[in-house]
C-alpha cells in the first residue's frame, strides 16, 4: 500500500483540518504542513506495529539449555 504525499500550507490546513484528517483514514493519505514554505510537520495514518523488543527477539534463540552455567572465556573474547 502507498501513500500519497501532499504539501499544504498550515493556513490551509487549520480551518479543513477535519477533512484533511478523514482523508488520512480513509484515503491513507499523508499531508507534510508547512509554514513560510518550510516543512514544519507530517501527518501520516496510523499503523500498528508489533515491534516491542521482545516481539522482535521471539523465536530467535535456538537452544538455552543451562542458562545458569557460566560463560566460557572463548564466548566472552569474541565480543570484543
Amino acid at each position: 500500500m502507498s501513500m500519497q504525499q501532499t504539501v499544504i500550507s498550515k493556513s490551509q490546513f487549520k480551518p479543513q483540518i477535519l477533512e484533511y484528517l478523514r482523508m488520512v483514514e480513509q484515503q491513507k493519505k499523508t499531508f507534510v504542513i508547512t509554514h513560510a514554505g518550510k516543512p514544519v510537520a507530517k501527518v501520516i495514518p496510523y499503523t500498528k506495529k508489533d515491534d516491542s523488543a521482545l516481539a522482535r527477539l521471539r523465536g530467535s534463540v535456538i537452544s538455552y539449555t543451562n542458562p545458569f552455567e557460566p560463560v566460557g572465556l572463548d564466548d566472552w573474547e569474541a565480543l570484543k
